[in-house]
């Protein structure tokens, strides 16, 4: 492969990831479709693509409804113990966030409903809504008819609008204050306070720190303020589970604060906090160490933006 071919490929990496990322939830199987990519790239005849950015584009997506079809994925995510891979903010693989729709289809939440569209759906949604593909591209990509196009992304909107929980956008530094309060509430043990700050239809759900053969899920404001304050409670058994004594900090993750549970250098669980109306909406725990590689590589390669909330847990 020449250079030129090699650097037109590069250049259009980022937005192959995040687009794999968006279709598939885990930072890795988004890796593995741009690397085939990119074998297939290097083994096309080049001179005969018309428009490199929409041949790879088609590529990556096709790689991806073929894995999300795929028996072993489908077996693992109707197991009911699968999360999507949570990613620091700052991580390229997040890809556009210009507006509410791109920012919104990065959403652990939004990741999460769309394992109930089929997958072809599922694509149609995120080239629209995340990369602004017109419908005709976006048939082309598909091999679907242009109306085809419309009506896949007119009910993936519709059925994530029914089951998304809260309002439009928060600003940052509200929300921050929130999941902070939230956090003293739920390691001072003020359960009355964590109900009050739920909101009527909250979820919460979580990977059991990896040691679950399914996910938990509570869906009552009593059960979620219980869980989390189980879960925010110190004991020794967690902390050797943890390997040292963790600071929580407060972070962005897919676009929205989430408390890291930090030992050394080391990510070792994080809660993603949905807050709405002043309220939290949903919350996501992921402790599984396979799901927390690239978030742990991003994290070492920055400084925290502000000091733990709480230094030593």
């Amino acid at each position: 492969m020449d250079s030129a071919a090699l650097d037109r490929f590069e250049a259009g990496r980022g937005r192959l990831a995040s687009l794999a990322y968006r279709l598939l939830g885990s930072a890795a199987d988004a890796e593995d479709a741009v690397q085939d990519a990119f074998l297939r790239w290097q083994a096309a005849d080049r001179e005969h693509i018309v428009v490199p950015e929409a041949w790879l584009t088609k590529v990556v997506t096709n790689l991806c409804l073929d894995r999300l079809r795929s028996a072993q994925v489908r077996h693992e995510r109707a197991a009911g113990a699968w999360l999507p891979e949570p990613l620091l903010e700052g991580d390229p693989m997040l890809g556009p966030a210009d507006t509410f729709e791109q920012r919104e289809s990065v959403s652990l939440a939004v990741l999460t409903l769309m394992e109930r569209l089929a997958p072809v759906e599922r694509a149609a949604y995120v080239l629209r809504e995340a990369f602004s593909y017109p419908h005709a591209e976006i048939a082309g990509i598909l091999d679907i008819t242009e109306s085809a196009s419309q009506q896949h992304v007119h009910r993936a909107r519709r059925r994530v609008a029914a089951e998304r929980r809260g309002g439009g956008e928060v600003d940052p530094a509200s929300a921050r204050r929130i999941v902070e309060e939230f956090l003293t509430a739920a390691v001072s043990g003020r359960t009355e306070r964590l109900v009050e700050m739920l909101t009527a239809d909250a979820t919460a759900v979580s990977d059991g720190a990896g040691l679950a053969r399914r996910l938990l899920r509570y869906t009552s404001r009593e059960r979620i303020a219980s869980f989390v304050r189980a879960g925010f409670k110190a004991t020794p058994a967690k902390r050797r589970l943890a390997g040292g004594t963790p600071a929580m900090h407060i972070a962005l993750v897919n676009g929205v604060p989430a408390v890291l549970a930090v030992v050394g250098d080391r990510v070792v669980g994080a809660v993603a906090f949905g807050v709405g109306d002043g309220k939290v909406v949903s919350l996501y725990g992921i402790a599984a160490g396979d799901r927390l590689t690239r978030l742990n590589e991003t994290w070492r390669q920055r400084e925290p933006d502000a000091p733990p909330v709480i230094s030593a847990w």
